[in-house]
């Protein structure tokens, strides 16, 4: 069975029926939509897709995060054929389904925000969520502005855009909205001069408070939004005493502390989401966005709050069209149930384990690789082209992207430089494909040092 293969090439890539459907791509599809890798998927089982020639692949990308769940999950599609026999959509706004409420009630039952009582709203994308989140909040304070930071990424919409860090996504797209204000990620790693790690949450903390004197009065910003670890900044974690002394000013000057956890959510840092270590130390968030693994690849997300936020929002300003599918909140429900009775945080702790044992031992042998960390199964290699002065190293990244693909095994870069690769297999990879991956990982390292 596919679910059980190991990478396998057996053309040259791209195959031949590849090579003529990526043809097509780039006659029907926009330049600006780009794909570096040269398969096209015909089928997918567990960690693993075969391509129409035939090349069995290990995906360690899993759609940017999207398949913690893995490939075509039987049980998810029996529930999405099951629910399309009775209907596909169900406008909130026009007709009440029950699939909405059901996974409403779980979320509000597991999401680790603030709150007695809490409500749930569903959208398409992360972006989306995180641009409801924003809503929410200045609806709830009444205030305009939000503080966002260095390295985010929040999405693709006009409002994301402007949150995400990294203008490479936004290039010539502004002018942007008004009332978003950077401030300067606890990046541990690359923290100035040779600070402790107390030393650097201190100075971080003392950059958000200059924002409240430099950028914005603290009484006109509505959120404080922020990843539990950052996604495409590069995988880098949120000190948990950092997050405690940022919940305490969000107490203190009447701010909403967001939770970005459209990449995190969903069993993949170990928890069913990050968040709930935050929760351990005191420090919840009070508005949290999730997307990506919710729904096994159908489009949702989804954005959580205690009641007296979400009811404090303006009539018609939130919803939509196509939020919370029918289809999507069958599937969401059916992988909520199987994370939770197969352990899957558990998984990703196990996996983490013994990727993170390897590549302690590969940060040793190997002056490139800089640092390595991550939290659960969120976990990244930051590579450099020297571990005194930590200049970063994109091109050994290209390049070791590139030569793993050859063997069967994807790979993708992330981080503001560049220079980081990320980890997020599917949580249902086996042994033997994890060994692989590591195998034809370390070897595309030796092979791109030389």
């Amino acid at each position: 069975m596919l679910k059980n293969a190991l990478p396998k090439v057996v053309t040259t890539l791209p195959g031949p029926k590849a090579s003529e459907i990526i043809a097509r791509r780039e006659k029907a599809v926009p330049n600006a939509i780009k794909c570096g890798y040269p398969c096209v998927i015909a089928k997918g089982e567990g960690a693993m897709f075969e391509d129409v020639d035939g090349n069995t692949f290990l995906d360690w990308i899993g759609g940017v995060g999207v398949l913690n769940i893995g490939y075509s999950k039987p049980e998810l599609v029996d529930a999405v054929k099951a629910q399309s026999d009775k209907f596909f959509h169900a406008m909130m706004n026009i007709t009440t389904h029950e699939g909405y409420i059901k996974l409403a009630e779980k979320l509000n039952e597991i999401v680790p925000v603030k709150g007695e009582t809490k409500k749930t709203m569903f959208v398409n994308s992360g972006a989306e969520a995180d641009e409801n989140a924003v809503k929410i909040a200045r609806g709830y304070t009444g205030r305009p502005n939000i503080i966002v930071f260095t390295g985010a990424f929040h999405g693709r919409t006009n409002m994301t855009m402007t949150m995400t860090a990294k203008k490479a996504y936004a290039v010539g797209m502004g002018p942007f909205p008004d009332g978003v204000y950077r401030v300067e990620f606890p990046y541990l790693y690359r923290a100035p001069g040779k600070m402790n790690e107390q030393e650097a949450i201190d100075y971080y903390i003392g950059k958000l408070e200059e924002a409240f004197i430099e950028a914005s009065p603290a009484d006109y910003v509505a959120a404080i939004v922020l990843e539990p670890i950052q996604g495409e900044g590069g995988f880098v974690p949120a000190p948990i005493e950092w997050v405690k002394a940022v919940r305490k000013i969000c107490d203190e000057k009447g701010i909403l502390l967001v939770a970005d956890e459209v990449q995190t959510g969903f069993a993949r840092s170990g928890r069913m989401f990050a968040t709930e270590y935050w929760k351990e130390a005191g420090c919840a968030p009070d508005i949290m966005t999730c997307a990506k693994s919710i729904a096994g690849g159908a489009p949702l997300s989804a954005v959580t709050a205690r009641t007296e936020v979400m009811d404090a929002v303006p009539a018609g300003t939130i919803g939509g069209t196509y939020c919370g599918n029918a289809l999507a909140c069958a599937s969401a429900l059916e992988v909520i149930d199987i994370m939770e009775k197969e352990d899957f945080p558990g998984k990703a702790l196990k996996i983490s384990d013994k990727v993170m044992k390897t590549w302690k031992e590969w940060q040793k042998k190997y002056e490139v690789i800089g640092d390595v960390r991550g939290i659960g199964c969120m976990i990244g290699i930051e590579f450099v082209k020297d571990k005194k002065t930590k200049e970063a190293n994109p091109e050994i990244v290209s390049a070791i992207v590139a030569e793993a693909v050859k063997h069967g095994l994807l790979l993708e870069s992330a981080g503001t430089y560049g220079n980081v690769i990320r980890f997020l297999a599917p949580l249902v990879i086996t042994d033997e494909q994890l060994d692989a991956g590591l195998e034809i990982y370390e070897n595309a390292i030796k092979a791109c040092m030389k």
